[in-house]
């Protein structure tokens, strides 16, 4: 094989051709509802280990790949580094990734953390999940498999509305439904 590509700071094979359709078609695949979750303030999001599935179905184990762009920034409470996602020798997304930390000894895993949401804000350039993006698909979806419950925080007694699917159980400890 030829010479390696240094990848943060190459632009190689940016939108030099589209990729198969059977390709395509994978990655714009609509979600299964049962993979969607739901965080507490109403978030949708698909668990970053679904985009990884649809990667390694897309274009094989291997065949893909995360290559740093930047070093870590490490700020008093956030992670960020700049990450490229490059699929079958090509680069195909640039993001950068984030995640708050509380503790310095959460800085390890932070960073990972802020890998994982590099990674999923890349696949929103290959159509990956792309209805997680859809006003209308999030209120239809919120509607059908969410709701909206108050739950009382134990140690504060303060109440609150917090989300959840309709098919997961209760809030636990430290909340209470």
């Amino acid at each position: 094989m030829g010479g390696s590509t240094d990848w943060s700071r190459s632009y190689h094979g940016l939108s030099t051709q589209p990729f198969l359709p059977e390709v395509a078609e994978i990655l714009q695949a609509p979600i299964d509802p049962l993979d969607i979750e739901v965080k507490p303030d109403g978030m949708l999001y698909l668990p970053e280990i679904k985009y990884r599935r649809i990667l390694n179905k897309a274009f094989g184990p291997g065949g893909w790949g995360l290559a740093p762009r930047s070093e870590t920034n490490v700020g008093p409470k956030i992670v960020s580094r700049e990450y490229a996602l490059v699929c079958l020798g090509r680069l195909v997304a640039i993001a950068r990734g984030e995640q708050e930390y509380f503790d310095p000894s959460g800085i390890p895993t932070a960073t990972e953390a802020c890998k994982s949401n590099a990674l999923m804000r890349c696949c929103k350039d290959l159509g990956v999940a792309s209805e997680l993006w859809d006003p209308r698909f999030i209120r239809d979806f919120k509607k059908e498999y969410c709701m909206e419950v108050f739950a009382e925080h134990v140690p504060t007694k303060k109440k609150r509305k917090l989300w959840r699917r309709k098919d997961q159980p209760k809030f636990e400890y430290p909340f209470k439904e």
